[in-house]
């Protein structure tokens, strides 16, 4: 009877192994686990040890009365410059920028951009001008604004454009991936409008898709495409430029509580929502197969709406909840189960929104993958997620290149039916931010496009012949003006700004 680590086996018929004899009975041990079953005990992924570290206090931008508002937006939008935070402001709606290296407590005078007559429910950095963002507000508009480089010695007042068509509040905006400055806004009204900010004028309304209150909206990557999840329990992928709905899937989660959903790598579909027993869920779905879902996992019981914002760079979603303490973080694989858990950034404190920085913005040295800017009460606190490595060199894994500043389209092209993937930079030597570029509207002249009503005289072609020079000369000299104004309001701005300066050294 061989001996196998000083414990007795005997061997069966045909040599098979019975088990080992060990004084017990009932007890033994079993063969060793062969190689090619052992090999992956767990998943290979260079994701699966990221981790979430606040900064220290004073990198935290305190004393900011963060808005009360009760509405699902993040109150809170990023990019390599700034960080905008929507805020508490009396007699209309406001909120603050502030330049990403202005850390510590911010002065209560601070500037404010303010211009709505209600409160300020969303704002969105343009991706292709990191000195221009659009807000939108209960008062049913929606403005753009060009923020200076420099700090403003008063409030911004004046938007570039206004830009109004919705009969209710405005509680989402979102930029176009790759044209330029093509932006849309939903509203209360149920009605998704497409504008063309550099001229001012709407390029579309998706009026008859919607039946109820539209939670969320998302672009897919080339902004061919839209993701709209409604109160109707429904989840819609459209097709703007055709204005029809490609796919519809009713009540990809049971429960009654809102529903978010984003396009993520190859076409799919994220979703997060509730069960019929209240707990949240989040689910990945195929356009190609919109009935069943590719993976649908259960996370736990709470009332927050999770806010999913996903890296597509690394394939990574990012679950926050408005009220929780917590960000869930998940890679999206092809392997089953397709979306698996990666880890939980934990804290004391709840979050009252977020903001998430784009990939131009980390810092690629320290191997920082994401940043979050997570608002509480009274201040502003970034989070930054970190891949562990020991060499200090570029990390050709974690930073394939990104989309740029840069636009891949105009907004005619982008309306004609052109689609273009974003430019993409590298990141190897680090971003440097572009300096500020002006936003120019330029509103066509509703006389080239528009008949004269009423009936034509008969010497309306000598009038015409006439009057059109010097229409144009008019036009002509009021842009001129127009440049002289802001050249010298730009002048003023610099003048009391250096006085500022002067005014705080001598004090």
């Amino acid at each position: 009877m061989p001996r196998v680590g000083g414990v007795s086996q005997s061997t069966g018929p045909e040599g098979t192994k019975t088990p080992p004899s060990c004084g017990r009975v009932g007890m033994w041990w079993p063969d060793p686990v062969p190689p090619a079953m052992s090999r992956r005990v767990v998943r290979q992924s260079k994701f699966r040890h990221v981790f979430g570290q606040p900064v220290k206090a004073d990198q935290m931008y305190e004393d900011i009365r963060v808005s009360k508002v009760t509405c699902d937006s993040s109150f809170c939008a990023v990019n390599p410059k700034f960080v905008a935070i929507i805020v508490e402001s009396g007699g209309g709606g406001a909120f603050i920028v502030l330049p990403l290296a202005k850390t510590g407590r911010v002065d209560k005078n601070h500037p404010l951009v303010t211009g709505h007559t209600a409160p300020v429910l969303d704002i969105d950095w343009c991706p292709h001008n990191d000195n221009v963002i659009a807000s939108a507000s209960e008062d049913t508009t929606v403005m753009v604004w060009q923020i200076p480089d420099y700090v403003p010695v008063r409030n911004i007042t004046e938007p570039v454009v206004t830009l109004e068509g919705h009969s209710k509040r405005v509680s989402i905006i979102s930029w176009h991936p790759t044209a330029r400055n093509v932006l849309l806004s939903a509203g209360c009204d149920n009605l998704v409008i497409l504008w063309n900010v550099g001229t001012g004028e709407m390029l579309l309304a998706l009026d008859d898709m919607h039946t109820d209150l539209i939670y969320n909206v998302g672009w897919n990557r080339n902004g061919s495409l839209l993701v709209t999840t409604c109160k109707d329990k429904k989840v819609r992928v459209i097709d703007p430029r055709k204005q029809q709905i490609i796919a519809e899937k009713t009540k990809p989660h049971d429960g009654t509580r809102p529903i978010r959903a984003i396009f993520v790598a190859d076409g799919k579909i994220f979703t997060t929502g509730f069960s019929r027993m209240s707990e949240r869920q989040l689910g990945l779905w195929d356009l190609n197969n919109f009935e069943e879902p590719i993976a649908l996992q259960e996370m736990d019981t709470s009332n927050g709406v999770l806010l999913p914002f996903y890296d597509a760079d690394s394939s990574i979603v990012y679950l926050c909840g408005k009220g929780d303490s917590s960000i869930r973080y998940f890679e999206i694989t092809d392997e089953a189960p397709y979306v698996h858990y990666l880890n939980t950034y934990s804290s004391k404190e709840p979050q009252r929104g977020m903001g998430f920085m784009p990939k131009r913005g980390l810092d690629v040295s320290k191997c920082e993958i994401a940043r979050f800017f997570k608002l509480h009460e009274r201040k502003c606190e970034p989070i930054v997620m970190t891949v562990p490595r020991k060499s200090d060199l570029f990390q050709d894994d974690l930073y394939p290149d990104t989309p740029g500043p840069e636009p891949a389209l105009e907004a005619d092209e982008w309306l004609s039916g052109k689609d273009a993937e974003p430019i993409l930079i590298s990141l190897r030597d680090g971003y440097v931010p572009i300096k500020n570029r002006e936003l120019k509207v330029v509103k066509k002249n509703i006389l080239d496009s528009k008949p004269p009503p009423g009936p034509r005289r008969s010497h309306s072609t000598c009038d015409s012949d006439f009057s059109q020079p010097a229409l144009e000369e008019v036009l002509e000299e009021i842009r001129a003006l127009k440049e002289t104004v802001q050249a010298q309001e730009k002048r003023i701005c610099d003048l009391e700004n250096k006085l500022c300066q002067f005014t705080n050294g001598t004090d």
